[in-house]
């Protein structure tokens, strides 16, 4: 079976697929067992796991209507040309597809899913893979899954880059004054506010989280009812 080429991407070179198990071999680890389930490495801090489930919870929510995208982290994607999963495979932190069914999954299979790879990936640097983030995962983003935007970013350091694939190549992301960085997928913004990577609208709105949503309802009826009390009217009665 020919696998589709990844979003907005020429066919891919077959000797573009070894570059994945260059990295496996470089970075030192181990082949997952050959099921469909992720058999992904601990994060290595709570900054790290809080970080990627705040992105996740924060495009559920924002995208709660849309049932055209999958969007996940640090579980595997397997992508083998030979279609085995014993090869060829990565676990990002954050990724998102467009285009495909909203539902959950063990893992993404690459050729399970039209041969559809990750539109957006968020690497989060830390001290044992930051070398692997800045060189062959940005190699194997670029040329294996033709990912248009990558992103990595450091909970701790608070280092945040974005790269836009341009003709086959990854090019920076211009940053804005506030140091955000545009996503034509996702047309959203990214950036760090208050040290952890938000989402921001094209008008310049952070994205809530559900908890902040409720918090800003609240407090929405609360100045309902104190301008109502302000003009003599009982709200309970509204």
């Amino acid at each position: 079976m020919t696998l589709a080429p990844s979003p907005g991407s020429a066919a891919i070179a077959p000797e573009s697929w070894s570059l994945a198990a260059t990295a496996e071999a470089e970075s030192g680890v181990k082949f997952p067992p050959g099921d469909l389930y992720s058999n992904e490495l601990p994060l290595e801090t709570d900054l790290h796991r809080d970080q990627i489930d705040l992105l996740i919870r924060l495009l559920r929510s924002h995208w709660q209507e849309r049932q055209d995208f999958y969007v996940s982290g640090n579980i595997t994607i397997y992508y083998s040309p030979k279609q085995l999963k014993s090869e060829d495979f990565r676990g990002p932190d954050f990724f998102v597809v467009l285009g495909t069914e909203r539902r959950p999954r063990k893992s993404w299979v690459v050729w399970e899913e039209d041969g559809k790879y990750p539109h957006v990936i968020v690497e989060l640097l830390s001290d044992s893979t930051a070398q692997t983030d800045r060189g062959l995962k940005k190699r194997i983003y670029q040329d294996t899954f033709r990912t248009p935007d990558y992103f990595w970013f450091d909970p701790h350091s608070l280092e945040f880059e974005g790269f836009h694939l341009v003709d086959g190549s990854y090019q920076p992301i211009p940053p804005t004054e506030q140091g955000w960085r545009w996503s034509e997928q996702l047309r959203l913004y990214l950036g760090i506010d208050q040290t952890q990577l938000r989402f921001f609208t094209p008008n310049g709105e952070r994205v809530p989280t559900p908890e902040e949503l409720v918090i800003a309802e609240r407090q929405r009826n609360e100045r309902l009812r104190a301008k109502l009390q302000e003009l003599g009217v009982d709200p309970n009665q509204v």
